[in-house]
């Protein structure tokens, strides 16, 4: 089969001849049909989390075959989780299916598990979730970072009063801005490209120009989405007294940084990072959010080296592999 691999030479490369999986028990086997390449994927080709393999996390397919009992889910639209677990009857993670916190945990082409961009991956079964039918496999395919969003509701109750502000219109900030307006809190999304802007302003979304940002006019939640240092340093400016931080992207800078104002200001920061599917799925089926505005470009697998190189582009939200 034909597989984005990533090797131990650091080479990002096409493979024609990669070996198909075989399912295991309690899994199936899934023929791909679109998935979307994700900033962690770009991170993974300059070091991060140290992985070898196929790449991709985020996926829309369907099952060819169940190596299991029920096999009700064959010929299914399904999307996954990315994590598993070990389902050892001891770990407490597991028996609340909170997968991407057990220690043993495999992730979807990141940690110890083969990715999404190849005609035919595998997956635990419990992991799966149909598809509505009145979902799009280009809605589909933004399950994983739309869950992602969600993931800040399961953690921290806001308040319909309170004001929250996401801060980055990249891709991250957008879904998560989208999400939250779409479960009716009062969002304000700031970012510094009007042309992102304006496609959480035409799903209702309030947004800024981060230059006009008024550093007075504080807000009960800041999400920072950015992953860079400034906005860190922004988001933190702009949170109230006793007010919450959110950290939905990762930061790594040898910097230093000021975190005075943590303790001065009684500031509570909050990491965020996985979620779950089934919130997700219910918003597309629902038709709260429109992913269709983020899509920049669709590749064949063929092509899919020249996919990742369109995603270095600032002007490029999101772009698809198909199959």
């Amino acid at each position: 089969m034909k597989a984005v691999v990533f090797n131990d030479e650091k080479k990002l490369f096409l493979d024609k001849d990669y070996k198909k999986p075989i399912a295991q028990k309690g899994e199936a086997l899934i023929k791909v049909s679109l998935a979307g390449i994700c900033n962690t994927d770009f991170e993974i080709t300059k070091g991060y989390m140290g992985y070898n393999g196929i790449l991709g996390h985020e996926f829309v397919g369907v099952v060819e075959d169940v190596n299991d009992n029920d096999k009700s889910l064959i010929g299914k639209r399904v999307v996954a989780e990315i994590s598993y677990g070990c389902d050892k009857p001891d770990c407490s993670w597991c028996a609340v299916k909170n997968y991407r916190h057990c220690p043993e945990r495999k992730t979807l082409g990141i940690v110890n598990k083969d990715g999404c961009f190849a005609q035919y991956i595998t997956m635990p079964v419990n992991v799966l979730f149909e598809v509505p039918d009145n979902v799009t496999d280009e809605q589909a395919v933004f399950v994983e970072p739309l869950a992602a969003a969600c993931e800040i509701t399961e953690q921290l109750h806001i308040q319909p009063i309170q004001k929250v502000l996401v801060l980055g219109d990249g891709k991250l900030g957008l879904t998560t801005a989208l999400t939250l307006f779409a479960q009716g809190f009062d969002v304000t999304l700031v970012g510094k490209h009007q042309n992102k802007l304006d496609i959480a302003k035409n799903q209702g979304v309030n947004v800024k120009l981060l230059q006009d940002v008024d550093n007075n006019n504080l807000y009960d939640v800041v999400v920072e989405a950015t992953g860079s240092v400034s906005g860190f340093e922004t988001s933190l400016a702009l949170v109230k007294p006793r007010g919450v931080l959110v950290l939905k992207s990762t930061i790594a800078t040898g910097k230093e940084l000021n975190l005075a104002p943590i303790v001065i200001n009684e500031i509570t920061v909050l990491g965020s990072r996985c979620g779950q599917f089934a919130p997700a799925l219910r918003l597309l089926e629902n038709h709260r959010i429109d992913f269709k505005p983020f899509i920049s470009g669709i590749y064949d697998i063929d092509d899919a080296i020249e996919a990742f190189e369109a995603n270095k582009s600032k002007e490029t939200i999101k772009i698809l592999i198909k199959f």
